[in-house]
């Protein structure tokens, strides 16, 4: 059996040297080899298991740091597929070994990280598995040797250990097992198995627990359908069997021999079986009959008998464990459906229930009838479906809580939205189920929405369970463990939206019920219960210290900047510079507003400061080629300005100081002006780069732009104006700026219609299709209809023919020509008693009533 203890997480040992730092041009290595390289990657994508499963898409992309951080606490040399395609793209490698090392350290560390019965576990042996295979078609194909196709030692795989009582709970709550299904099995020694006791669970029974008859429990309820309940007893009844030593015989069958010690088992058998695939596919619900399953049992045992001689002790256990499946298949059988209900008379309903004209089936997402609220109904997933022992439908679901039925600490956020995930599997009448909802992970939340979603179904968003003894929310690691075993394989189509929406998070809303005397070294505070069957009226929030597991608060929004200062103009001693600007160049005085090209900050690396001289000489006047849409341009100042560092402060270079520092800046009085008036704007302020960031800027960059004389370029606090307009009239954008706006949205609405035209057509296409199909069906039908109408004919005449003479058939053609004959006369009659019933007019009388009322 595989141990279900939590894994040690040691680090990684790896003796061999990294090749994660590898710098090399790749030259040494041959050209086959880089495309026997591509060829292994490409087959490691391309591989499907029989029924269609991708074993490599959880290696596809490195581990999020910040969805499981513990991962590179474990694993010190993370490796996924799209770092290995990333270096063969880049010719990283120096030789094939360190390709080789790469990929052996995908499954290496899926293994040290993940439990043994977990799925990214089982998807990294398949991965080995085929990544041996392809090495070895490379050695076959004398693109590599064999020494260099064996995959390097990468150290131990650690092993279990006892998790501690304190976390118990919450591997519970991650484990995707509902309980082993052979309590009952003796050990290989012969010895009976412990029975387990209770599971331990959050939804303990408050107060002495429910009155209304109605389990509260910590796993949903484990109910069998029919055939679920024969395939496990046909599993349990095969591990019985013992041999003349008193050994189980089912011992040889537990597990698939290792691939590294006997490769040629998988060579001679194409398709490998073991006792414990069974159990996991039993577990997972992957069997979808009676028959599916034996066929499996079968395969297993015929591979032990193909493989084995016919003397060996291992093919006689075949031969008899065939026999006994055998056996029990023909009792289990046999057995009635109904033979198969719970110690409670529950039988299950596998097909859903049929309620208000929706069906209800196990993975559906509902709202429960909250007896505390009718307003706020109680999200909840559907577990089982069943029928009580009066014949009630029934659902079993988990419910999850909205954040004020919980107890957090004051200053905790959540989601718009929110719920969490609780331990309470509540049993249910269908006729409490109010209607759907949806549920999603936190992870595709801001992503977009279910496909197919009516848009008056409510969605909310969860990333957490809530322990409800210990009130602690522990983020949610995999998505798949939250969820039925029936639907966890399976997934739903999404409308992604143009742009991912923001996650934002909000107070508690119950953040008010904090009072001014509580401490944080008081008891945790209860939540207000009212009806048994329904989640609490309200929760509580404390003061007591954050948790390891409790996320911080999230970070206030920044306040807004300060506006910069608007120093007073400089009064230089001689004329200022001159530059030549067109008018569409041109500053003009505006409202004071901050630039965010004007201020570069590049902190203590870049002290000095670049001022306008006074005596500079005006800038070059634009040539004609550069900038031919700019007319002559008039004279403008440009004010010296200090560069601005970073958090809006002005900086000022004080004598004997090796660099400027920060001086807090206020707003400066506005100087008086030629009118005098306050309302005026002030003088428009220009900015220069640091001279490394501005010789950053390409040369033919640099040269559309106004430029001092040092060539740097310069930055204005307001656009231009047009000219001949009043001051203060600012320029739009350049016609050729518009123009090419114009013709970017033009050439958006050209795709968007292309698209949707594309899309209208597959539309119609599809429609037609459909209409197709559905008339050749109905003319299907109807011709199947005709020819099973004339071989019934067919077979009533030959029937006659054989039961009746020819004087027979010749009075029962007479009897059918007079009843024919008694019918029409039937409907002659019929005719004439209705036309014996119309009014006759006479037209003589009608003629002379007429003269009548005309005189």
């Amino acid at each position: 059996m595989v141990s279900t203890k939590k894994r040690d997480k040691s680090p990684s040992a790896t003796p061999v040297p990294s090749t994660e730092a590898a710098q090399n041009d790749g030259s040494s290595v041959p050209d086959a080899q880089w495309e026997g390289m591509q060829k292994v990657l490409n087959a490691i994508y391309d591989y499907r298991t029989d029924d269609d499963f991708d074993p490599s898409q959880l290696f596809h992309r490195l581990v999020n740091k910040r969805v499981i951080p513990e991962y590179y606490e474990t694993i010190k040399e993370p490796v996924a597929l799209s770092t290995i395609k990333k270096k063969i793209s880049q010719r990283a490698y120096s030789n094939i070994r360190e390709f080789v090392r790469d990929f052996a350290l995908i499954p290496y560390n899926a293994q040290v990280f993940n439990r043994p019965d977990s799925g990214a576990f089982q998807d990294a042996l398949v991965v080995k598995a085929q990544l041996e295979k392809q090495l070895q078609g490379l050695v076959d194909e004398g693109i590599m040797t064999k020494e260099d196709a064996v995959l390097p030692d990468l150290g131990e795989i650690p092993t279990y250990e006892d998790p501690p009582a304190e976390e118990a709970d919450e591997e519970e709550d991650e484990s995707d097992d509902e309980g082993e299904e052979d309590e009952d099995d003796e050990d290989e020694e012969g010895g009976k198995k412990k029975r387990r006791g209770p599971r331990g669970s959050s939804s303990a029974k408050r107060d002495g627990g429910d009155d209304d008859g109605k389990k509260a429990r910590g796993r949903p309820p484990k109910l069998l359908t029919p055939m679920e309940a024969r395939i496990l007893s046909i599993l349990k009844g095969i591990r019985k069997p013992k041999n003349k030593e008193g050994q189980l015989m089912i011992r040889d069958f537990d597990r698939l021999p290792d691939k590294a010690t006997m490769p040629e088992y998988y060579l001679e058998i194409k398709n490998p079986m073991a006792y414990d695939v069974l159990k996991r596919k039993v577990k997972r619900k992957k069997y979808k009959s009676l028959e599916e399953f034996m066929t499996d049992v079968n395969v297993m045992f015929n591979n032990a008998k193909e493989y084995n001689t016919d003397d060996s002790e291992i093919f006689q256990h075949a031969m008899a464990l065939q026999v006994e499946a055998g056996r029990l298949y023909d009792i289990e059988k046999a057995k009635s459906d109904t033979d198969f209900a719970d110690e409670e008379g529950k039988i299950p309903i596998p097909d859903g229930i049929l309620h208000n004209g929706e069906l209800y089936k196990v993975g559906d997402w509902v709202h429960i009838q909250n007896p505390n609220d009718l307003t706020k109904p109680i999200p909840a997933q559907i577990y089982r479906t069943y029928r009580s022992q009066e014949g009630q439908s029934m659902v079993n679901v988990c419910w999850y809580y909205r954040p004020e039925q919980t107890v957090h600490r004051f200053d905790k956020h959540f989601l718009a939205n929110e719920v969490v995930k609780t331990g309470r599997y509540r049993d249910h009448s269908i006729e409490e189920v109010e209607g759907r909802c949806f549920v999603m992970f936190t992870t595709r939340y801001f992503k977009g929405r279910p496909r197919g979603l009516s848009p008056d179904i409510e969605i909310y968003v969860c990333e957490a369970r809530y322990n409800e003894e210990r009130h602690q929310f522990n983020k949610i690691k995999t998505w798949a463990s939250c969820l039925p075993d029936e639907v966890r394989d399976k997934d739903y189509e999404m409308d992604l939206f143009d742009h991912p929406k923001k996650m934002k998070k909000f107070p508690s809303p119950i953040a008010y019920l904090l009072k001014d005397e509580q401490t944080e070294d008081e008891e945790l505070p209860k939540p207000t219960w009212g009806a048994e069957s329904a989640p609490p009226k309200i929760g509580a929030v404390h003061k007591r210290p954050r948790g390891e597991k409790d996320s911080p608060p999230p970070e206030p929004t920044p306040p807004p900047p300060p506006k910069m200062p608007t120093p007073p103009p400089r009064q230089p001693s001689q004329p200022a510079p001159t530059y030549q600007q067109s008018p569409a160049a041109q500053p003009q005085p505006t409202p004071r507003q901050p630039s965010i090209g004007a201020r570069p900050s590049y902190g203590a690396s870049h002290p000095q400061s670049y001022t306008q001289p006074a005596s500079a000489s005006p800038a070059p006047v634009r040539p004609p080629s550069v900038q031919p849409s700019l007319p002559p341009s008039t004279p403008q100042q440009v004010p010296a300005r200090p560069q601005l560092q970073q958090g809006h402060s002005s900086y000022t270079s004080q004598p004997g100081q090796a660099g400027m520092q920060p001086t807090p800046s206020a707003y400066a009085p506005r100087p008086p002006t030629a009118t005098g008036s306050y309302r005026d704007p002030p003088a428009i302020e220009t900015y220069i780069l640091p001279d490394q960031a501005n010789l950053s800027i390409p040369y033919e960059i640099r040269e559309r732009f106004q430029r001092d004389e040092l060539g740097r370029v310069l930055f204005f606090t307001a656009p231009p104006t047009v000219p001949d307009e009043p001051t203060g009239s600012a320029k739009a954008h350049s016609v050729r700026y518009l123009a090419a706006k114009a013709r970017k949205e033009d050439s958006l609405r050209q795709k968007r219609k292309a698209l949707e035209l594309e899309k209208q057509a597959d539309e119609r296409a599809a429609k037609k299709a459909r209409v197709e199909q559905a008339e050749q069906a109905s003319r299907d039908v109807e011709a199947m209809r005709r020819r099973a109408l004339r071989e019934l004919e067919a077979q009533l005449a030959t029937s006659v023919e054989r039961e009746l003479d020819d004087g027979d058939l010749a009075r029962l053609g007479e009897a059918q020509r007079a009843a024919e004959r008694q019918q029409l006369t039937m409907l002659e009659h019929e005719k004439q008693r209705v036309e014996s019933r119309k009014v006759q007019v006479d037209s003589s009388v009608f003629a002379d009533d007429w003269d009548v009322r005309m005189s």
